[in-house]
């Protein structure tokens, strides 16, 4: 994917995708064998990207454990949490919480606005666009990335497959009750694991991110929670400031 090396948006609350196996390149090379890349794997990526977009409202919640590395080489594990509703195409609620922070999003088609509960601080824009569209111009302008972007833009032009380098069909796993389809992919110095359902709605249940430009390998693993019956109300995208709260501006990133 285009994206940032398919990171979750996760980190920026704490840390910075058959049974048979595919073969590997020689050691001696620079680029992996084309039968590295295994079209079923591919085909279960664009199925599930396909599912994904037909779902108009919906719940899904993550819990994040990342890996930190420190200059000796000790691994510290962080973790953070992320609720999420979501009205396609523009009405967003999401609550992010880590052990130090916790944040929360609101979107309602017209206004987007950030909110710090801890310090009652918020920050408000107009925007019309898709949820997709504020990702993106969140990410661009503000430096802020959403938790679960990517679910946004699987299925679409924005998440292109042509840069993997390796995919292949791990076979099977439980996560949780839900019987899933593990694939595992390679795209320059990440590699990521995916396990989606195995039955006739291919949800993705687990999502493990490996950085290999780091010798000691940081791993982020992720584990997501679905409810595609949700009861929550249409006001739980409208946000209305608390009493004793302080409207601040949000800096966009300065341009390189």
């Amino acid at each position: 994917m285009q994206r940032k090396s398919l990171v979750l948006g996760l980190l920026a609350m704490s840390v910075a995708a058959s049974s048979s196996y595919a073969q590997t390149a020689p050691a001696s090379t620079t680029q992996p064998a084309a039968s590295a890349v295994d079209q079923g794997s591919i085909q279960a990526l664009k199925a599930m990207g396909a599912y994904l977009q037909t779902l108009k409202r919906f719940h899904v919640s993550t819990e994040l454990t990342a890996e930190r590395v420190l200059e000796d080489g000790q691994k510290l594990q962080h973790s953070a949490t992320a609720d999420m509703n979501v009205v396609r195409p523009n009405r967003l609620h999401v609550v992010m919480r880590s052990p130090r922070s916790t944040r929360e999003l609101f979107y309602d088609g017209k206004t987007v606005t950030l909110y710090t509960p801890a310090q009652k601080y918020y920050s408000s824009v107009e925007f019309s666009g898709t949820i997709g569209e504020l990702i993106e111009k969140l990410e661009t302008r503000y430096g802020l990335e959403m938790p679960l972007a990517d679910l946004f833009v699987w299925g679409t032009d924005l998440a292109p497959l042509d840069k993997i380098e390796s995919a292949m069909n791990a076979g099977q796993g439980f996560i949780g009750n839900e019987l899933c389809d593990h694939y595992a992919f390679r795209q320059g110095d990440i590699d990521w694991q995916i396990w989606i359902s195995a039955g006739g709605k291919p949800l993705p249940h687990k999502i493990v991110i490996t950085n290999r430009a780091d010798d000691a390998r940081p791993q982020s693993i992720s584990l997501l929670h679905w409810d595609l019956k949700p009861t929550f109300p249409d006001s739980v995208f409208a946000f209305a400031p608390p009493k004793g709260s302080t409207k601040i501006e949000i800096v966009p990133v300065k341009a390189k």
